[in-house]
């Protein structure tokens, strides 16, 4: 059941009313029930044994260790939970990721057909979201800096929240953990403020994202019929389609959550106005970023190979490089993990993983030759003109990674970027050869005005909450803005029999 379903919409509204009328000391339990029913209304209901398994594993995990007096103890229950989970995983998301690399090499090599067959696992709604969110919290029991759930059915419902099952975001149990079960009151501030957000992402998805869609599945399905400047509008309106629809969710998600007096962590603050890679991902799937740094990366660095590893370059290189070379294969690391995190294929490990690694090391080893040539030149680094052309060129660099995410495979997205710089055709932008895209002259022109629209959003942003300037209004321009949206997404939302409200991209992950 889509989150932008008119059912999903009519059970959310029923949940919220039983919510606050209910007695406080039920409204936990009612989520935790109303989790369970959202798994059960999937496809295979038998997959909710996943998550449960899940929280199982980790709710005795918890328990050993609060309870060892041996660092042994508590650190074998700690890899017992952590193997299982990972395991787990792996299973339904990445042996067919092994199988296929195997049978590409081998096929390489001169083998005919393939070595190993796929596995036909189903993966349940959101598997990587509650898992790593269920580790986190553990690894926290473990180091201390997080206090012990007694309760599986509590941790069943952090585990579990059927909003974050969806996209996300990635929770820390330490700082949103124990409000799932604490009472909430009425709020109409919050209620309204939360069916506020939950609209603005309904306009993203419903009159943005689809139709950039329309535009991407054509050029992307025939791109041999459309090189040169075809695939590079595509892939831009992939970039603007991937924001759209995961910071839709998530307006979606965060809203819903509001209006149950919850307040999650922010996954978004607007990308796209980052100077740098590094930025971007620090502004992109902010959760995950975070989980990867604090439960992989620091680790990494802090492991007995990587000190050593750090001293011995130190020798080699210098006090400076030897530390920086050391911090560079720990990252190869830790965005290899973020690329497979998005889904078992290469053009997921290149397109969000090692290409922004790349991508990453490059700025690094760049920024002081490119200090040097420009106070040479005297040219302001701190400039608008230069802030300008950085964040065009992160666009870009970030573009060229949404095209090996969004193409079949690897060989299929270097076609792609052959044919997109082998063919000149600017003339495409004005000789009416966009309207043979899918969309025609009226759906473009409402493609452009939601395209300023989120442009004029994102810049309000940077000042504050748009919500809280909306709020400072007289009542009726706050009346007419709200009315304006909702109309908006009614009379504009993908709903035709040409169109199709998918299900969000980064529900599969």
């Amino acid at each position: 059941m889509s989150i932008t379903s008119f059912y999903f919409l009519c059970f959310f509204a029923g949940i919220l009313i039983l919510y606050y009328i209910i007695p406080k000391k039920l409204q936990w339990p009612l989520l935790l029930l109303c989790s369970v029913a959202y798994y059960m209304m999937t496809d295979n209901y038998l997959l909710i044994l996943y998550p449960i398994a899940s929280v199982a594993v980790c709710y005795m995990g918890i328990r050993v260790i609060e309870a060892a007096k041996d660092e042994r103890r508590k650190k074998a229950a700690l890899i017992t939970v952590i193997v299982v989970n990972i395991g787990i995983l792996v299973i339904l998301k990445y042996v067919n990721f092994g199988i296929y690399t195997i049978n590409g090499i081998a096929k390489f090599l001169g083998h005919k057909g393939s070595l190993l067959h796929r596995l036909g696992f189903l993966a349940p709604l959101g598997v990587s979201f509650y898992t790593f969110s269920l580790l986190g919290y553990v690894i926290d029991v473990y180091y201390g800096i997080a206090g012990v759930q007694r309760n599986p059915a509590k941790l069943a419902l952090y585990g579990m929240y059927f909003p974050v099952v969806i996209s996300g975001p990635i929770l820390k149990y330490r700082e949103s953990g124990e409000q799932f079960f604490e009472p909430h009151y009425f709020d109409y501030n919050k209620v309204t403020g939360g069916m506020q957000r939950m609209l603005w992402g309904l306009f993203k998805k419903l009159v943005l994202a689809e139709r950039l869609g329309v535009v991407v599945d054509t050029v992307y399905g025939k791109y041999r019929d459309y090189p040169g400047a075809y695939i590079w509008i595509a892939t831009f309106f992939y970039a603007f389609q991937l924001y759209t629809d995961f910071s839709g969710c998530m307006d979606i998600v965060l809203g819903m959550s509001e209006s149950f007096g919850l307040e999650l962590p922010e996954n978004f603050k607007t990308p796209f106005f980052s100077e740098s890679i590094s930025e971007y991902w620090r502004r992109w799937h902010i959760t995950l970023g975070v989980w990867m740094k604090e439960y992989v990366f620091y680790p990494l660095l802090r492991s007995k190979f990587f000190m050593g590893l750090n001293n011995s370059w130190k020798k080699k290189f210098g006090k400076k490089r030897g530390k920086q070379f050391a911090t560079f294969a720990a990252m190869f690391i830790l965005w290899f993990s973020v690329g497979i995190w998005h889904g078992g294929a290469w053009k997921y490990v290149i397109g969000s993983g090692l290409l922004h690694w790349f991508y990453i090391v490059m700025e690094e080893l760049l920024k002081e030759p490119c200090a040097k040539v420009m106070s040479k030149l005297k040219i302001n680094s701190a400039g608008r003109p230069i802030k300008f052309i950085r964040i065009i060129r992160t666009f870009v660099l970030v573009c060229i990674g949404d095209l090996f995410f969004r193409s079949k495979n690897v060989p299929k997205a270097l076609e792609m970027l052959k044919l997109s710089v082998s063919v000149w055709n600017p003339e495409i932008l004005w000789n009416g050869e966009l309207m043979n895209l899918g969309l025609g002259a009226v759906e473009l022109l409402i493609v452009l005005v939601a395209l300023f629209i989120l442009l004029a959003v994102s810049l309000l942003q940077q000042k504050g909450s748009v919500r809280d300037m909306i709020a400072s209004r007289k009542l009726p321009v706050r009346w007419l803005i709200w009315y304006a949206l909702l109309f908006g997404v009614i009379l504009l939302g993908c709903y035709g029999p040409q169109y199709s409200a998918s299900e969000f991209i980064y529900q599969g992950f």
